[in-house]
């Protein structure tokens, strides 16, 4: 008696339900573990570790920039060889110290060997998570995919920022708010070990309807880099307003809450302003994500980054709260334009046997944007002040949506559907990426 045949991997968002709701929580959790230094850490710099310097204060975020921008390169890679979910529960164990090093630091060198783990567990599970979404939904819906779970992750930034501001108002800077991020690993970890499964069987079924690859057959991974870093007109614009969105990001992180401070805001308006971006990005991005698959990707990154532009500039104009807070909004909207429209433009243009490695090399130029803009932001303020800083940061982050708006070509395409089989025949298996190039050509 011959064994059942093996069930073929479905793509879509509905045939995959469970597992995407699943990695969208997941995701939360990645994201709260950053929630938890957005509000407190450079106060914590200030007033524990006596820290003056601008420069020197932002040095967590260019520890965690560095270290999280190169894993994100590794981790399309570890994912291709090992498999999504390996790299997944590694990027949980690396995460596993960090809480205990940000309450028990002695010295601003542990909280900086604190984010460099950080920087590590994040390229893992937030690469990860990414590229495991992109493989279950497919074409369809990319950027509707893309959006869930950049929300999931934004969201619980904003949401964490605001608990550990809550906490420390409460109870001092530390080690209560850090509590939080033991909780946080503990289910993160839990969940992604015990329920969630492995995703590259669906990379095989797309594999099968993507269309043939280059002669060549698949690119090596130096290929990989230099097209996505700079010879595809797509790819590296995408790559490029990746870093410049990350960059005004680790501005925002680094340098907004010493800005709030300087004009007279306590540290529960800190705390909501620290969560009023992120949530804003992090809510709109379930629209913005599914406007991109109807609209297309290239005018959202363009606008969302002159939008980003202005809620930067409004913030230097602004001297309270009100002005800060619709600075934060314009902010967050914009980011949330331009955050999963990105990714799915890379997963447009990518094919899927080296789509996880071209997504790792663009969150490597985008993740290394918090190291640039902490670098940048930190010198120019020692230099020439707070608003000189940001008021240059805007200016490059308009600079970036006009290089979008002249280089990029829009990348959504529609969706080639498979012929129906006649009735009655037997389906036919999937096709790995090279053996489907080779039979379509």
């Amino acid at each position: 008696m011959s064994p059942p045949p093996v069930s073929r991997p479905r793509l879509g968002l509905r045939d995959n339900l469970g597992q995407f709701t699943l990695l969208v929580v997941v995701n939360a959790f990645v994201g709260a573990m950053v929630g938890l230094e957005r509000t407190i850490l450079p106060e914590i710099a200030e007033h524990e570790f006596e820290l003056a310097a601008r420069a020197a204060i932002l040095s967590f975020i260019v520890v965690f920039g560095v270290s999280k921008a190169l894993t994100n390169y590794l981790a399309g890679r570890l994912s291709d060889r090992f498999g999504r979910k390996h790299v997944l529960v590694g990027g949980w164990l690396v995460a596993t110290p960090v809480p205990f090093l940000l309450m028990w630091a002695p010295s601003w060198e542990w909280v900086l060997a604190a984010n460099a783990l950080l920087g590590v567990s994040q390229g893992l599970t937030w690469s990860t998570t990414v590229i495991m979404k992109i493989d279950l939904t497919g074409p369809e819906k990319r950027g509707l995919a893309m959006g869930l779970n950049e929300f999931a992750g934004y969201f619980a930034v904003a949401g964490s920022a605001l608990a550990t501001g809550y906490v420390a108002a409460s109870y001092g800077l530390r080690p209560e708010p850090f509590y939080l991020g033991v909780a946080f690993v503990a289910v993160g970890l839990s969940l992604s070990l015990l329920v969630v499964r492995e995703t590259r069987d669906h990379v095989a079924v797309e594999s099968s309807l993507h269309g043939a690859l280059p002669p060549d057959g698949v690119p090596t991974q130096r290929q990989i880099f230099w097209r996505t870093t700079l010879f595809d007109k797509d790819l590296s614009s995408v790559s490029q307003a990746g870093l410049v969105n990350n960059l005004n990001d680790g501005m925002a992180w680094g340098l907004f809450p010493l800005f709030f401070a300087a004009a007279k805001l306590d540290l529960d308006q800190i705390g909501a302003l620290a969560a009023i971006y992120p949530a804003t990005w992090g809510i709109a991005q379930i629209a913005t994500g599914a406007l991109s698959d109807r609209l297309g990707r290239k005018w959202l990154i363009v606008g969302g980054m002159w939008v980003q532009a202005l809620g930067i500039a409004l913030t230097a104009l602004s001297s309270g709260f009100t002005g800060f807070a619709l600075g934060a909004v314009l902010l967050g909207l914009g980011t949330a334009m331009v955050y999963p429209t990105l990714l799915a433009a890379i997963g447009d243009v990518a094919h899927p046997t080296w789509r996880a490695s071209s997504v790792g090399v663009y969150r490597l130029w985008r993740d290394l944007g918090y190291a640039f803009g902490a670098v940048l932001a930190g010198v120019v303020a020692d230099a020439f002040g707070l608003g000189a800083a940001i008021w240059l940061v805007a200016g490059l982050t308009f600079g970036s949506g006009l290089v979008v708006a002249l280089r990029m070509r829009e990348t959504l395409r529609p969706v080639t559907r498979p012929r129906a089989a006649p009735a009655g025949a037997a389906p036919r298996p999937a096709l790995s990426g090279i053996e489907g190039a080779t039979r379509r050509t």
